[in-house]
């Protein structure tokens, strides 16, 4: 019954958190968001001091099951190993394995270098709910997006507009191929071992392994019934299991009650060590076990951890479906654009895992992956598919780790994350001499003028003059410029959000 609940819990939050990344409507995030917040690396980039304690707390009392619940590369792995034991060949082929120490602490210590280091974005390459992210965000949302475009096509025969056509496209090559690659490695390492990601790889996985050890609910061998047939370790997928001893390595065990499930004896079973006699005791020889210094590990490593965690944009053809004209190119900037509510480019770059989901939910195509090694597919915005609508906030919140934080519309109005740039060369009044004022006419704030070239002459064409106090960088110049390749005026990054 307990590895039913367990199962039933993982197949409900691993549902639900791949629809948040797949979602493009807002509308499963508005009731599910809250299960992408209650991962354990963005609560802790949050400083989300309830979430953090109560998985704590959780893992004391019941052991890993974070791991094998909440977390949705967890419950991949277990999808995919579970795929391979479908086949007869394949049944009861785990086998009890050493923990690998050394590299789960060489992973973890990289991982807090890295954080202190300020290269998030290159850390969160092993953080396990970043990167099953970026999987559903790169993999998955086309797919998604090509079956309901699909339905859309079908239910527009029917005069229905239940579903209605999204764009899909390469947000970045760079990104898709870090996601697909990591995909691969995850597969092929659950296929042949089941969690040895988890419990060698993982820094999330090593540090509740260490907390893991001292739960107060675990399973144990019941020595009096065992009789050493060893099927409780060839069905451990974390291989945590030495059945020939009698000893379960507790810092690996993610809880998923298997052993139990496929003992024949009843001889393991998920109880309180309180009052309980220990498995680990040889109940005839009276043996001992070698002191254990994990308490003194977790102190040392957790800090470390805590301490740790204090793309080139594609183009498209905007032609209104008449006719095709030359694409738009990304215009080089000195300083990248971020989200209204990311305060400043700084605060990203700490903040952010790179999960891509807030990538995912926007729906103005303003936001895609980065392509700069210091912030490695980390959101940056771009104005040649959309512009950033001053009635959309959804970035800010569905964002988990506050490296962008919750705003509302008036807020995000008086926010100037970057402010506009006229490049008199590109503009079609100087190149063409042709009236215009596209910029002007769809600036929101009023910050764009035309104003005469010659102040004396009635007939002087007009051109565009920003003012950088009033703009708040939204793109909607740069966006329906007509110049092309490259916009007559396009925005300029601040490095430091101010507000207007």
């Amino acid at each position: 019954m307990l590895r039913k609940i367990r199962i039933a819990l993982a197949a409900i939050f691993f549902i639900a958190i791949t629809l948040c990344f797949l979602d493009f409507t807002g509308t499963i995030h508005a009731y599910l968001g809250w299960m992408t917040k209650i991962q354990f690396l963005p609560a802790l980039l949050a400083l989300n001091v309830g979430v953090v304690v109560a998985l704590v707390l959780l893992t004391l009392v019941f052991g890993r099951v974070y791991c094998s619940v909440i977390c949705p590369m967890g419950v991949l792995q277990d999808v995919i190993s579970g795929l391979r034991n479908r086949s007869k060949k394949a049944r009861a082929r785990f086998a009890f394995s050493p923990a690998k120490t050394v590299m789960r602490y060489a992973f973890l210590a990289a991982f807090v270098v890295l954080m202190v280091l300020g290269l998030t974005s290159v850390a969160s390459l092993i953080a396990p709910y970043s990167a099953f992210g970026r999987i559903a965000t790169n993999l998955v949302q086309p797919i998604y997006i090509g079956i309901n475009n699909y339905l859309a096509s079908v239910a527009e025969h029917y005069d229905s507009y239940a579903f209605y056509h999204v764009d899909t496209w390469l947000k970045s090559g760079i990104s898709l191929t870090v996601a697909a690659v990591t995909l691969v490695l995850i597969a092929v390492l659950a296929w042949r071992n089941g969690r040895t990601y988890c419990n060698t790889v993982c820094p999330v996985g090593t540090l509740l392994g260490l907390l893991s050890r001292f739960a107060i609910f675990r399973p144990q061998i019941d020595l009096s019934k065992c009789n050493g047939c060893t099927l409780c370790s060839r069905k451990c997928k974390a291989s945590c299991i030495d059945a020939k001893n009698h000893k379960i390595d507790y810092s690996r065990c993610v809880a998923c009650m298997d052993c139990i499930e496929n003992c024949s004896q009843k001889a393991i079973s998920y109880r309180s060590i309180f009052g309980a006699k220990p498995a680990q005791q040889c109940h005839e020889t009276g043996c001992s076990e070698a002191p254990d210094d994990s308490r003194r590990k977790f102190l040392t490593l957790a800090s470390l951890f805590a301490l740790g965690s204090a793309v080139k944009a594609q183009e498209s053809k905007v032609d209104g479906g008449l006719a095709t004209i030359t694409e738009k190119k990304v215009p080089t900037r000195a300083h990248h654009i971020t989200p209204p509510g990311s305060r400043a480019h700084r605060h990203l770059e700490q903040h952010c895992t790179a999960c891509q989901l807030c990538i995912s939910a926007c729906p103005n195509g303003v936001l895609r992956p980065s392509a700069s090694l210091d912030r490695l597919m980390q959101p940056e915005m771009s104005y040649e598919r959309g512009y950033c609508r001053p009635e959309c906030n959804r970035c800010s919140q569905v964002c988990p780790t506050g490296a962008i934080r919750p705003i509302d519309l008036a807020q995000k109005t008086a926010i100037q994350i970057g402010h506009a740039v006229w490049v008199p060369e590109n503009c079609i009044v100087n190149s063409q001499g042709v009236k215009c004022g596209n910029c002007a006419r769809h600036c929101p704030n009023g910050a764009i003028k035309m104003m005469p070239k010659d102040e004396n002459d009635p007939q002087s064409p007009l051109f565009p003059v920003v003012d950088a106090a009033r703009c708040i960088g939204c793109g909607a110049c740069e966006y329906v410029c007509p110049a092309r390749p490259f916009s007559a005026i396009y925005v300029e990054g601040n490095s430091k959000h101010q507000e207007v």
